[in-house]
């Protein structure tokens, strides 16, 4: 088991996200095919918005599409606001040394407000082999922080929050 100082040594992994705003102003959650009976409250696993991991050389934006395009299988996308600070989180203790490889103690997140501009049809959860997600839904902003890991609450909290805007300025 790791000591709190080996932890506090590994580094965080940059990673960026999308809050995918339709025009009624709902955003998409998608439900991981990795994690099946795990889950904020949802028991049918865990529900979240398109994220990952950055290459090397690649701005948080040009990560942020292909993230999106990789995971949902859609371009039908139009980056409304890319979030002024990049948000950390700690992985919990018994994730650290297993979860990203095990090289990471969390991740440092850039994360994006993008308006879909296609239709449900444009979504393909089967673009990547094998797929991340098995299904999709559209939800209000503010029932984020509930529908994924307890861990993550704290961003999803400030994400609706910050976000708030977006999903009022989609409807109009």
């Amino acid at each position: 088991m790791m000591t709190t100082s080996d932890i506090t040594t590994l580094p965080y992994r940059p990673n960026v996200g999308a809050v995918i705003f339709r025009a009624d102003g709902k955003i998409l959650i998608a439900r991981r095919t990795d994690m099946p009976g795990v889950g904020g409250s949802l028991s049918e696993g865990v529900w979240q918005c398109p994220q990952g991991g950055m290459d090397d050389g690649e701005t948080p934006r040009e990560a942020v599409l292909r993230e999106v395009q990789e995971e949902i299988g859609t371009d039908k996308l139009h980056i409304l606001h890319e979030h002024p600070d990049w948000i950390a989180y700690d992985l919990p203790q018994h994730l650290i040394g297993k979860a990203l490889g095990g090289r990471f103690r969390g991740q440092t997140q850039k994360w994006f407000a993008i308006a879909f501009t296609g239709t449900d049809d444009d979504i393909n959860l089967a673009a990547q082999n094998p797929p991340e997600f098995d299904a999709f839904q559209w939800v209000d902003l503010d029932s984020l922080p509930e529908r994924n890991v307890g861990f993550k609450k704290p961003i999803y909290e400030k994400l609706v929050q910050d976000f708030a805007s977006f999903s009022k300025a989609t409807q109009n």
